[in-house]
Parts: structure tokens; sequence; C-alpha cells
């Protein structure tokens, strides 16, 4: 198997987005906020401001009613977007670099956090269902398309695939010369829920097969550490990110 690319430069690097059913586009930033913005018209919808740090993650929570942002300041914030008001606050205790929405319903969120825990919650509480702890700081997280999977990489560089029904660890992933470069490096699974993909320190994308549990594919353009990928929801394509505001498109070669 193998890939070709095609080279995208951006004047402004957006930590994370997020997307709805409304055409709204969710982002968090550096300064503390998170912001909503109408894909149609362009313009601004909310800018929803309350933590004492870096937002570093947010998702619509449910719909497009509510969301949830993670921050450096060790709390996760449950917003209502009608209201426009912070409607719960949760202290993590740590802080988070990544989370997730685990349910459909909007009321089961997951967490990644500096202190090498990921923690469960039911959001309508402040007290964290369960939690696992792994050997390093976490990075990031996301869940298969069935959301039974949960992947997360983390500072030891080592991703590691969590079955929620057993609530266990059922897939480790490493390989040489792969190092997960900052504590806001993001993995993903692919749409078919068959791969993952994580970007390395020295500018490589590195791509894992869940069946076999092998390394299926090393590809290497970037200049600089690359900091996310995501994968088209078609699969024929991933997009790769990284540290110098270059972003790559891969494709597989027929």
């Amino acid at each position: 198997m193998s890939w070709c690319c095609h080279c995208l430069f951006l004047h402004c690097v957006v930590s994370l987005v997020s997307w709805d059913q409304e055409s709204l586009v969710l982002a968090g930033a550096n300064d503390y906020s998170s912001r909503v913005w109408g894909v149609s018209d362009q313009r601004l919808r909310h800018s929803l401001t309350g933590h004492s740090n870096k937002v570093t993650s947010a998702k619509f929570l449910g719909g497009a009613g509510k969301v949830v942002s993670g921050s450096a300041d060790r709390t996760l914030k449950v917003w209502d977007l009608r209201n426009k008001a912070c409607i719960r606050t949760i202290f993590a205790g740590s802080a988070c670099n990544d989370l997730v929405i685990a349910d459909s319903v909007g009321s089961a969120v997951i967490s990644g956090h500096f202190d090498k825990k990921i923690r469960f919650w039911d959001v309508r509480s402040e007290a964290s269902a369960n939690e696992v702890m792994l050997q390093g700081r976490v990075t990031s997280l996301d869940l298969s398309p069935d959301r039974t999977m949960l992947l997360s990489s983390s500072r030891d560089d080592i991703l590691k695939v969590i079955d929620l029904r057993m609530n266990s660890v059922i897939n480790t992933l490493s390989a040489d010369g792969f190092k997960v470069a900052t504590d806001c490096s993001r993995c993903c699974f692919s749409p078919d829920g068959q791969y993952v993909a994580c970007g390395s320190q020295d500018g490589s994308v590195f791509v894992w097969c869940l069946a076999t549990r092998k390394l299926e594919k090393v590809v290497k353009e970037h200049s600089s550490s690359v900091l996310a990928v995501a994968w088209h929801t078609s699969g024929d394509f991933l997009l790769s990110g990284e540290k110098n505001k270059k972003c790559i498109v891969w494709r597989e070669s027929q």
C-alpha cells in the first residue's frame, strides 16, 4: 500500500473544531474561551467565557443546544447555548487535554488528563463514574464509529484501545521511531474502525491495523512535529497537520 499527498499551508492554527448537524462549527482557544460560528453566514453566534486557562477541547453535547468544554484549568464546563450560560462546572482535579461524547443523548463524557487518567463522567452529576490509569499524560481521545471502543494517545508514546463494554484495554500500539510530540497531539480511528492513525515528533504519520495489531504504514512529508490527524468520512483521504502550519492530504495510491 502506497500513499500520495497534497500540501496546504495555513496562516493560523485552530486547536480544535467540532461540527453539528445544524451547520455550526465550534472551536476552543488559548484565550480561555470557546466560540460557535454559523457555517452558512460565517457569523459568530456564541462566545463562551469562564475558564481560567486555555480551552483544550470542546464538543457539542447531544445536539446544538449544549456544549461541553475542557480546560487546562482542571475543569469541564457545560454550556447552555440558548440561555448563553454555563450551567455546570465539573472539577476534574487535573488539566484536561481532550474529551469525547460517549452517547447520543449527551450525558456521558470521557476526558483525558495531565495526571495520566482517563475519567468517565455523567455530566448530570459532578462525580467521576470511573477512571482508567495510563502510564503517560493523556494527549487525545477518539471514539470508534460504533462508540464501543475508545482510542487514547499518551506521552509514553503508546496508543491504547479500550473496550467500553468491558472497561478494559484490548490493544496496545507502539512502533520504533514513534514519539508523541505534545500534550495536545491527536490520534484518530478510521471511519470503518479498522485502522488508527497518529502523528509523530519527527514529522511522520503512523497508521496501525487493529485486526493484526501491526504497523500498516509510515508516511513522511512534514518538516516539523505532526500534531493532529483526521480521516475523511469516506476513508479515502487522511489529513495531517504540523506545528509549522502546514497540512497534508494523503490518499492511498491505486
